[in-house]
């Protein structure tokens, strides 16, 4: 069982502030603001919204089929993934760029502030998508904007279910580019803030949005996530993390447990709290890829 995972692999700079990023930013003085956090922990990760949704469907026993473009010092990384059993065919290297890094500070209440240099992976139209055989579906996560609207297009003319991850890269589409996007796509998965954007940016409610797709999915932290089908809103209740550790790439994992119950024909209620139990797993390790599990012990709790 393969799953095309688009989007980006990224070295991560994780940063850890001791204090709140509330305390020394001034509302009125934003037009003007010049702040630096002393972050006494800084941790380098292997990253990237398809490394991580890779890494955990790897964990599931799905098969991930990476498309992405990488830059000149991706060595390191394709090591790990190969450590991993991950298959780098799909992975294109592009010999005069560097691999995307993310810089992601982090405060004592898991707020975040994250810079990002796309790097090699704005070209990531010049890779296109090359492995369709025995393919079960395709996620197309944060890329580069032009790849992502063509990733889109050629998934959908080989009839390769997609679900729709617009993340961070959002505000990089307007409406008739995200119309689009939708409009060949199956499923739809955002975080509330996304969610409430991408309404804006078309004008629509998510109800609306959800009536030609067979699902749209929001995320809310610890507050669950909701799932939208038609008319019908399902609630998946949060599951607790054993330590609360690290947020960062919890909704990657997320989305590799609901692609799980997708692709084994689960009830979205299973398919949901899979992902609940995936992401509860990843915040109580630190990074976006040093955690482990055992998939008996996971579909044994739902």
């Amino acid at each position: 069982m393969s799953v095309v995972v688009c989007g980006s692999l990224a070295y991560d700079n994780l940063m850890e502030f001791d204090g709140k990023f509330g305390d020394y930013i001034l509302p009125d003085q934003i037009h003007i603001l010049s702040v630096a956090f002393n972050v006494p922990r800084l941790r380098k990760e292997f990253g990237g919204c398809a490394g991580n949704i890779g890494y955990n469907l790897k964990l599931l026993g799905i098969e991930p089929i990476i498309t992405a473009t990488v830059g000149q010092d991706f060595d390191v990384y394709g090591s790990w993934l190969e450590k991993n059993g991950i298959s780098k065919d799909a992975i294109k290297i592009i010999d005069n760029m560097y691999t995307a890094q993310c810089f992601i500070t982090t405060d004592s209440n898991n707020n975040q502030l994250t810079s990002f240099h796309p790097g090699a992976m704005d070209e990531g139209h010049k890779n296109p998508i090359s492995h369709t055989d025995n393919i079960e579906m395709a996620i197309i996560a944060p890329d580069g904007k032009l790849s992502t609207i063509e990733h889109a297009e050629q998934l959908h003319e080989q009839s390769i279910p997609i679900m729709y991850d617009p993340g961070q890269g959002l505000p990089m589409f307007n409406k008739d580019e995200i119309e689009k996007i939708i409009e060949l796509s199956d499923w739809i998965i955002l975080n509330e803030y996304e969610a409430n954007l991408i309404s804006e940016i078309i004008g629509k409610q998510l109800k609306d949005i959800v009536k030609n797709l067979k699902a749209a999915v929001v995320t809310k932290g610890n507050k669950g996530s909701e799932i939208f089908i038609g008319d019908e809103q399902i609630y998946i209740e949060p599951i607790e993390a054993l330590k609360d550790l690290d947020p960062t790439g919890c909704g990657d994992a997320y989305r590799a447990g609901l692609i799980y119950g997708i692709c084994n024909q689960m009830s979205w209620q299973q398919s949901g709290k899979i992902g609940s139990i995936m992401g509860s797993i990843k915040v109580a390790s630190h990074g976006t890829q040093n955690h482990t599990f055992n998939i008996k012990e996971i579909l044994e709790k739902i």
